[in-house]
């Protein structure tokens, strides 16, 4: 099913402020308060919006280092692998991909050693991960 231009001007300004009140988001999209409600409550029971979250400049967050990580998995435990990385509270996010790794996670720990230890011992201790290649964030650009 493809978003239309309704949704996807929605979807455009809940992209820009997740925190945008419906009268906000129908005056941005162009449509009334009851149109944003009902796309809103569509997408979400439809899986195309899957939360809201805030946007955190990594530098300025005390107390939390975060990394994307890139996954190898063997392709049997992909679902035992993923539901595992599901469940630690250390990954904020989980992504497929389909660029040089398999599962690209955000992971968070109080600082860059416990991040570390996150990675080395939990991550790659799941059976069926093969690797884990962390880029650690270090300031938000845009």
């Amino acid at each position: 099913m493809g978003t239309t231009a309704t949704e996807r001007r929605i979807l455009s300004v809940l992209e820009e402020d997740a925190q945008a009140s419906y009268g906000e988001i129908a005056d941005r999209a162009g449509v009334s308060k009851p149109t944003v409600r009902k796309y809103i409550q569509q997408m979400e029971s439809d899986g195309v919006i899957v939360g809201y979250s805030a946007e955190v400049d990594p530098k300025k967050l005390s107390g939390q280092s975060i990394a994307m990580v890139g996954i190898e998995v063997e392709s049997e435990r992909y679902v035992e692998v993923t539901r595992a990385l599901k469940g630690m509270d250390a990954v904020e996010a989980l992504y497929t991909s389909s660029g040089d790794h398999m599962l690209m996670a955000e992971v968070r720990a109080p600082d860059g050693d416990a991040l570390g230890d996150v990675i080395n011992d939990d991550v790659l201790d799941i059976d069926g991960v093969t690797a884990a290649h962390p880029s650690f964030l270090q300031e938000r650009l845009k």
